[in-house]
């Protein structure tokens, strides 16, 4: 498995206060995660989400993260497919640039928002969202790879044009698509796409999940290259003492999920068949009362010592799937420096467990130089 970090740009009130350092951590986390060999970094789009997210621009963001990095794949997770959002024109020629500065890094991500909040204030229909998605994501790969695009269809019609700058990756940036919804995950493999997932429920249950999308993906009727890659989000903190990388762990996670409980999601509030349950969100309300509050952590979270989360991601990895991202702050729970230590204990103690032999001894010395001090530059005044 390789593993990479995932941020929502949770901010905590004031936010005129408080905004300005959730963006500026999270690129020194990014910078660090790159020079410690993480794979992959990722940002969401959301709208109006108050303390829960206020990554509204993730393709900014992105872009700055590209800017500070070398090596590390930029995760646009996800552009949201809904015409009242995006218009497909538009995320084709801005994903196209960002794979331009990134040097070719682009991971695309694709989906459709979940909370009426976002949905109703962009005045968007929740029964179209399934089908906007699907008619943008046939699109996108021809609007890289075709010299000129012409479209007639039931959300968006262009006439025959060229959609400019094309992608440096050859065809196209790998597709994705978020799973939050019960059979998501088989829209992705039909259409040859990698699965984003963010719910779990039983390593059981994924394991059936990973068998399932690994068949119908061999048979797929592809939108463009075909990706047959699973990733998965969790949450991470890692700290020599067990008792104290537990706890930090779980009041991090429990101050998400009393966020998470807070939002309006659009099954909860809309009647619509278009979403067949809340998704990530479904159990929030029943699991954090108030922040904090959540008592353990749920099996395969990985909190704690080196050897806990080893063991947890070997459940993982022993389901099938190929990448983990981590949440690695929510509110700015955690203080940055802690944040930035858990990231160099987990490369210097856990990633060799999940490399083979030529890499495992390059993954450790990663990390003992930036535990000894090696400079992380600091390019943000650049940006």
């Amino acid at each position: 498995m390789k593993f990479g970090i995932f941020f929502e740009l949770s901010v905590p009130r004031p936010f005129a206060e408080n905004e300005r350092i959730v963006y500026q951590n999270a690129l020194e986390q990014t910078r660090l995660a790159d020079e410690l060999g993480f794979d992959q970094v990722w940002a969401v789009e959301h709208h109006f989400l108050e303390e829960y997210s206020h990554c509204s621009a993730p393709e900014l963001f992105l872009t700055a993260c590209a800017m500070q990095t070398t090596n590390i794949r930029v995760g646009h997770g996800i552009v949201t497919c809904v015409p009242e959002f995006n218009h497909p024109i538009r995320i084709a020629e801005r994903a196209a640039v960002l794979d331009i500065l990134s040097g070719g890094r682009l991971e695309m991500g694709t989906g459709r928002s979940a909370t009426w909040t976002e949905l109703g204030g962009f005045e968007a229909n929740p029964d179209d969202t399934k089908k906007t998605w699907d008619e943008f994501v046939h699109a996108l790969p021809r609007m890289w790879t075709e010299e000129r695009y012409r479209h007639d269809g039931q959300f968006f019609s262009m006439p025959s044009r060229a959609v400019l700058p094309k992608p440096i990756q050859s065809p196209h940036p790998p597709l994705w698509v978020a799973v939050s919804s019960p059979g998501t995950e088989n829209d992705a493999a039909d259409r040859g796409m990698g699965c984003l997932g963010v719910n779990f429920s039983s390593f059981a249950q994924q394991e059936r999940m990973v068998a399932e999308y690994r068949r119908r993906i061999q048979n797929c009727d592809p939108v463009g290259a075909v990706n047959d890659q699973l990733n998965t989000i969790n949450f991470l903190y890692c700290h020599d003492d067990s008792e104290v990388g537990v706890t930090t762990g779980r009041q991090m996670m429990g101050q998400f999920q009393y966020l998470a409980g807070q939002l309006d999601m659009a099954k909860e509030v809309y009647p619509t068949r278009a979403y067949l349950t809340a998704g990530l969100l479904s159990g929030a309300r029943r699991r954090a009362a108030a922040p904090g509050d959540l008592k353990e952590p749920p099996e395969g979270i990985a909190v704690g010592s080196p050897d806990q989360i080893i063991r947890e991601l070997k459940k993982w990895e022993a389901t099938g799937v190929d990448r983990v991202q981590f949440l690695l702050n929510t509110a700015e729970t955690i203080p940055q420096q802690q944040v930035l230590d858990s990231l160099r204990l987990f490369a210097s103690e856990v990633m060799p467990h999940f490399t083979d032999d030529t890499t495992a001894e390059a993954s450790r010395q990663l990390a003992r130089d930036a535990a000894a001090g090696s400079p992380v530059a600091d390019t943000t005044a650049g940006v």
